[in-house]
């Protein structure tokens, strides 16, 4: 597909996704009202919305709706809209990241804890054709990543993650410094899944890959502070 084509896609689309951003917008509104007063909360969501309306032509096409990245691709743009209205207003990518934190876990607390079920051959099938797939490398905004088999004790299943969408386009719209705030949210929306989640690294932080780790009914464990937050706080003061 051309690039014109996708631009044509998210188009076309463009009043659902703008209802996306206005759904986490009303989930955020109260933490940067709290933070910094309701005029600021106000001006910076009606700034924020015009960066994401901005973005809708610009996300990469990575196979539409036969692709269900596409779907965590989008939702990535809301994050990043509000990140660049509030480094425009001098507020830093932490401030940003723990604002939208603090939105997910609120709404993640209201949710019931799915009931998960094993695994079972066919799910097994369909996830290692999905990895078999992402290699093929059809799109270059896409993910590329691998299926881990699980051992029975440590984890289910998992994932190693090569490549990054959402990394990518973060990085064409010069957003790096946001981007491990916002994969730390992975952690928080796992735990309304019934699937405990474990990470030791991410792409984001300069790592090789994002190691994900699934076991079913385990807790998971990380919250704010991000581990990359408390070791930078820790280089500094070593300075």
């Amino acid at each position: 597909m051309t690039e014109q084509a996708g631009r044509e896609y998210y188009m076309s689309r463009k009043s659902e996704i703008l209802a996306l951003f206005d759904d986490h917008a009303q989930a955020w509104k109260p933490f940067i009202a709290s933070r910094y007063g309701d005029d600021f909360a106000n001006t910076i969501l009606k700034e924020a919305r015009e960066q994401h309306e901005a973005l809708i032509p610009a996300i990469p096409y990575i196979g539409g709706d036969e692709n269900p990245m596409t779907r965590h691709l989008v939702r990535s743009t809301t994050s990043l809209a509000l990140y660049k209205a509030m480094k425009a207003r001098g507020k830093t990518a932490e401030q940003a990241g723990k604002i939208i934190y603090n939105a997910v876990v609120e709404r993640v607390s209201h949710l019931p804890v799915s009931t998960s079920k094993a695994l079972s051959p066919e799910d097994i099938v369909s996830k290692r054709e999905q990895a078999r797939k992402s290699q093929e490398r059809l799109y270059p905004g896409d993910w590329v990543w691998e299926f881990v088999e699980g051992d029975g004790v440590e984890f289910d299943y998992g994932y190693d993650f090569l490549e990054c969408g959402t990394q990518k386009l973060y990085h064409a719209q010069e957003a790096d410094e946001f981007l491990p705030f916002y994969c730390f949210l992975d952690f928080v929306t796992s735990k309304a899944s019934g699937w405990g989640l474990a990470r030791s690294m991410t792409l984001a932080e300069g790592y090789e890959k994002c190691d994900f780790r699934f076991k079913r009914g385990a807790q998971t464990e990380q919250e704010w502070p991000p581990p990359f937050l408390e070791g930078q706080k820790e280089l500094n003061e070593q300075v």
